[in-house]
């Protein structure tokens, strides 16, 4: 790889994600009267609270288009939850009188402002990231530790790190995409020293990678990638990232440090494939798929996939025990929800081989013979030093499995249980060729799998 190939490379990416001057005069003018707004409301509720901007935009790190501005309320921790909680709504709507109400930990404002959309939230000051009493109050030190230690070269390298992560679709730390947060990315370039040596030290990763910025201690995480919080030792600002996509990362790293171009800067896009196209894939490969749709739940997004992934592994898992060997799987939600299997046996004989106990274990080798002697089974009979019966096979197609006395014996997410509960239809073969009228996009991915 030539250096200067790379250097042009990502010289060009920063033509495309720094955002221009008139971007940031007009984003800071913004933002200073969103604070000014937001300190005249709070002083009618709390004058000792303080305003502060954090997130990408107040640190210098956000990319070209971005259009996001985080400002938090910080209460003295004598309030109580209660009344943290009802201040923070009332000076939301205050500022932004036509935001609606969000959930994280707990509620807070979120509107658009003069083209901007902006987050309100109200957290407790506290001394130090240690002592938070929500989720959120950690947020103001992360941007503390990150105002002070990255300067304009680590900034702008960090709006290209992003801009990478965006491409390979793995930038974002919601439980959809258990990819990259923000505040990750700039550690992780804060760490390495610059893009560069973030990308090659990724490409060489071998997993668990363990990072302390700060030099924390030995305080051990479970997870593929671990950064050690600099504000927390008890947080891995890692934990949600998946191994996939730690895996992913180290592919494209070692991809863009062996041919740097800057297309490998640009997110791969897909047309949704017809149901006419869904089904000539399905019938080249010869499987055998099912799928079960139903209504999502009315849970956020960050409820929702975790119990998707839930119930996509119990069905996958039971249609394995089966002996239907599953090959490939998804879990599908938009206006509607979808668990799709492709199976690679379409069908399992009328009989089992059932093995029972070894004959000298007297009392259970008499009760599973008694068992079975009086039977349609075949035997019993002695296999080796077992008593063995051929039994009728109680699910014999992938789709006996969706059955609702069998569906659900498997491991659901709770809130997809009860709307499956409620009802949902089973499709087999090519009826599930009509997921792709909403799942379109989905499907050409499936299909077109990549890194």
């Amino acid at each position: 790889m030539s250096e200067d190939a790379f250097e042009a490379t990502v010289e060009t990416v920063r033509e495309r994600v720094d955002p221009s001057p008139e971007e940031r005069r007009r984003l800071a003018a913004v933002a200073d009267e969103l604070v000014a707004r937001t300190e005249a409301a709070v002083s009618e509720y709390a004058p000792e609270a303080d305003v502060v901007q954090v997130g990408s935009t107040a640190r210098g790190t956000w990319t070209a288009g971005d259009r996001d501005i985080d400002v938090f309320v910080r209460f003295p921790t004598d309030l109580d939850r209660e009344t943290l909680e009802e201040y923070g709504l009332e000076v939301g709507r205050a500022v932004l009188p036509d935001g609606h109400e969000e959930y994280a930990e707990h509620p807070y404002v979120k509107g658009e402002y003069e083209g901007f959309d902006v987050d309100l939230v109200p957290c407790f000051r506290v001394p130090t990231a240690t002592e938070i009493r929500s989720a959120v109050d950690r947020t103001p030190f992360h941007n503390a530790y990150l105002v002070e230690h990255l300067d304009d070269e680590l900034a702008g390298d960090v709006r290209v790190a992003k801009g990478f992560l965006k491409a390979v679709g793995i930038y974002g730390s919601d439980l959809r995409t258990e990819g990259f947060s923000g505040y990750l990315t700039e550690l992780l370039v804060l760490e390495y020293g610059g893009f560069r040596p973030f990308v090659e030290a990724a490409a060489d990763w071998h997993p668990p990678v363990r990072l302390d910025p700060v030099d924390h201690g030995e305080r051990e995480f479970d997870d593929a990638l671990v950064v050690v919080d600099p504000t927390d030792p008890e947080r891995n600002v890692a934990a949600v990232v998946s191994t996939t996509n730690v895996a992913r990362l180290q592919h494209h790293a070692r991809a863009l440090l062996s041919d740097p171009d800057p297309s490998r800067f640009e997110p791969r896009t897909v047309d949704p494939l017809s149901p006419a196209q869904v089904r000539k894939h399905l019938d080249d490969r010869g499987t055998t798929p099912v799928a079960v749709r139903f209504d999502p739940p009315d849970v956020v997004e960050d409820q929702l996939w975790p119990q998707l992934r839930r119930s996509l592994d119990g069905v996958t898992a039971a249609l394995d025990r089966r002996g239907f060997d599953p090959l490939r799987s998804m879990a599908l939600a938009d206006e509607t929800a979808a668990l799709f299997v492709e199976c690679e046996v379409a069908r399992r004989p009328a009989v089992a081989h059932h093995d029972g106990p070894p004959v000298h274990v007297r009392e259970h080798a008499t009760g599973f013979y008694e068992k079975y002697a009086d039977t349609d089974a075949y035997g019993p009979f002695v296999e080796g030093d077992r008593y063995v019966v051929e039994r009728e096979r109680d699910l014999r197609r992938p789709a006996d499995v969706l059955a609702p006395e069998a569906l659900f014996d498997v491991a659901l997410g709770a809130n997809v249980e009860t709307e499956l509960e409620e009802g949902y239809e089973v499709l087999v073969g090519e009826e599930v060729t009509a997921l792709a009228t909403e799942f379109g996009r989905e499907f050409a991915r499936y299909f077109s799998p990549s890194p």
